[in-house]
């Protein structure tokens, strides 16, 4: 693997593993999503234009703030090159008092919050923490885990 490839986030199975069929990929990468995930993995609509999208919105409020992060990633897999291009999308927005602020990002980036408010007794406490890099990890780890290659994408699938 390239130095570019490895930098972009492609990732390759370790050899020996056999390459499972395609149907099999999706019924993997849809496992993904279960009752105690907070993201769904589902087949896309045709106006995606995608085989498998994965979903994850994320709410919360801390020290006045209204935050509302949406992390979408699209599929397409490929059963010639046996890989899975990826197109991952975040769009938040951000809310407090009488302002309001969006922003969206497309490619491999990355959100990870850590909000913090006071408890009772005065002293600091963590509320809620999420990582989006969560997602991805799991739905590369299902694809290479079957022996296919997974590369992100930035403009289109």
């Amino acid at each position: 693997m390239g130095f570019f490839e490895r930098l972009n986030g492609t990732r390759r199975p370790p050899s020996g593993v056999t390459p499972r069929t395609a149907a099999e990929v999706r019924d993997a990468v849809l496992a993904v999503s279960g009752p105690g995930t907070p993201y769904r993995v589902r087949r896309a609509a045709p106006s995606e234009k995608a085989d498998l999208v994965a979903d994850w919105r994320i709410r919360h409020r801390s020290s006045g703030e209204d935050v509302d992060l949406r992390v979408s990633t699209r599929m397409r897999l490929d059963p010639h090159r046996r890989e899975v291009r990826a197109l991952q999308e975040q769009r938040s927005t951000t809310k407090v008092r009488l302002s309001a602020s969006r922003a969206y990002g497309r490619g491999p980036g990355y959100s990870v919050e850590c909000p913090y408010e006071r408890g009772p007794d005065g002293r600091r406490r963590r509320v809620t923490s999420f990582d989006t890099r969560d997602l991805r990890n799991a739905l590369r780890a299902a694809v290479v885990g079957a022996g296919w290659t997974w590369r992100p994408r930035l403009l289109k699938l």
